[in-house]
């Protein structure tokens, strides 16, 4: 038995079974190229759903982490540490914010956005009912109960009843049912900018602009949830500067650890994350000063390797030359930056696992969706090689 047949069984037989990987073991990684453990390699072109945007390992991003394993790694917050104002400052510089509330994954900082939410529209707003949340159809911001709560997928919700009220859904991209469901207890819209579970879903132009100025019409929180389209996925440092739109509320998370470390945090300005006092909302490890120091490196290599821009430059070249490939099968190509979703006729996983075995790794998503969304840090000559691979598979004598 091989060293991956023997990992993959122990897996299988000692883990609940919520998800479903193809049979590849990644033993070691490097950049963009993953290694299992029979030393074979693949380019990686998931990015770990955009939290390897830095690239795997990147050197500056250990260092920070070895450097401060050495000196602590937890205090909780009832004390300080010298690392978190650091990040504060950094990632309020960035989103243009006054305040930021540190969590440890995207849908903790989900739950944060909406607790920040409800309590603002009663304490601020002063709504007269309820608080209601505005969210969009095809949305995914976590596995939570509420992440869940405001899902339009049935499966995610299967047997997870009673589910969270105060979610109002209408569809993605429709400005005129968004506008039709605010109402006076309406306190926030939380939308992605770009989809990416979904299938890489780009709303209409002008949307996210019109929502945004009926957000402030009607005294309503426009939050952007850019835990997978930001930090330079989609060729901008926010998914939303597509449309010039600066929202109340970031929800940041997955690249905001470099794939090193789990950080996530809402950043909002003074006048909404001041609804929190003590003892209203926390976490034990949020805010750690070892998740704070990679935290900041994470954003110094965004920042000074310019990923932002390279992903607006190769994501270009790339989606040009995925959109050349002529093939019935394809239905589409879309995307932003590095943020590029290859849609079907038929079942996208097949041609991930005919991928897999021409060392290319991706993922469908949404059953007809082949999801690309390789680290930033990805060489033109490598999508080339990339592209190769994809070609290949969808050649007319690979099909037949």
């Amino acid at each position: 038995m091989s060293k991956t047949q023997e990992v993959i069984e122990l897996t299988e037989k000692f883990g609940a079974h919520n998800y479903h990987p193809l049979p590849i073991v990644i033993s070691e990684a490097k950049g963009i190229w993953v290694t299992d453990p029979e030393g074979n390699r693949y380019m990686d072109m998931l990015s770990a759903y955009s939290a390897v945007n830095q690239g795997h390992c990147h050197p500056k991003i250990i260092q920070a982490l070895k450097d401060q394993a050495d000196k602590i790694t937890l205090t909780s917050r009832a004390f300080y540490n010298d690392q978190l104002g650091r990040f504060y400052k950094k990632v309020a510089a960035l989103t243009n914010k006054e305040m930021v509330l540190p969590m440890n994954t995207g849908a903790e900082a989900v739950e944060t956005a909406v607790k920040a939410s409800r309590r603002w529209a009663y304490e601020v707003k002063q709504i007269p009912g309820q608080a209601e949340i505005i969210v969009c159809s095809g949305n995914f911001h976590g596995r939570t109960m509420a992440a869940v709560s405001m899902s339009t997928e049935a499966e995610y919700q299967r047997g997870f009843g009673p589910l969270l009220p105060g979610f109002k859904v209408v569809p993605y991209g429709d400005i005129d049912a968004f506008e039709a469901a605010i109402t006076e207890n309406t306190a926030a819209f939380i939308v992605e900018p770009i989809q990416g579970e979904a299938g890489i879903i780009i709303p209409p132009v002008g949307y996210l602009k019109r929502a945004s100025e009926l957000c402030q019409q009607h005294n309503v929180l426009f939050v952007a949830d850019e835990i997978q389209s930001g930090l330079g996925r989609s060729g901008k440092w926010f998914a939303i500067e597509w449309e010039d739109v600066e929202p109340d509320m970031y929800i940041l998370g997955k690249a905001l650890g470099g794939g090193v470390f789990p950080v996530s945090c809402v950043a909002a300005n003074e006048n909404v994350l001041s609804v929190f006092n003590p003892g209203s909302h926390g976490s034990t490890f949020g805010g750690n000063p070892l998740a704070a120091a990679v935290s900041i490196a994470s954003l110094e290599v965004l920042e000074e390797e310019q990923l932002p821009e390279r992903s607006l430059e190769l994501g270009t070249y790339f989606m040009d030359r995925l959109k050349s490939i002529d093939n019935p099968l394809i239905k589409d190509v879309r995307g932003r930056g590095l943020f590029i979703g290859i849609e079907l006729t038929e079942a996208a996983r097949p041609y991930c696992e005919a991928l897999k075995e021409r060392g290319l790794l991706c993922k469908e998503t949404h059953e007809t969706v082949i999801r690309l969304a390789p680290p930033l840090v990805i060489t033109k000559e490598e999508l080339d090689e990339a592209f190769e691979a994809i070609s290949a598979v969808f050649a007319p004598a690979a099909i037949s």
